[in-house]
């Protein structure tokens, strides 16, 4: 059996806030650790049926950024779904919402850049 290890630092200030997240795991063939922004860490605990997370972004996260990576999680998500079920009617829904929820980010940030 084959072992896979995923280290996860993440560094706060004074106030528990994320200053940076640092991440590496045994099977990415990368030799040094990765940063990173943000991350969102889910497990699901079948004998309670719940999912339990880990949401965590560095306070030098832009909003433009969460767009991008909610955008893009959103389409993994999906992909992954229509894998695991072969439901891809549904992972098409779940991505049609994606594109929807990225161009309404995209019209809301043009019409705050015009205010300004």
């Amino acid at each position: 059996m084959n072992k896979s290890t995923i280290a996860i630092d993440v560094m706060t200030d004074e106030n528990r806030v994320p200053d940076s997240i640092i991440w590496s795991a045994t099977d990415t063939g990368a030799e040094n650790a990765q940063k990173a922004k943000a991350m969102m860490l889910s497990f699901w605990d079948s004998a309670e049926k719940a999912a339990l997370r880990i949401d965590l972004w560095t306070k030098d996260m832009m909003v433009d950024e969460m767009a991008d990576f909610f955008y893009q999680t959103l389409m993994t998500m999906a992909d992954t779904y229509g894998r695991a079920t072969k439901y891809h009617e549904q992972a098409e829904e779940m991505k049609t919402f994606a594109k929807d929820f990225y161009e309404k980010f995209r019209a809301k940030q043009l019409k705050e850049n015009k205010a300004d």
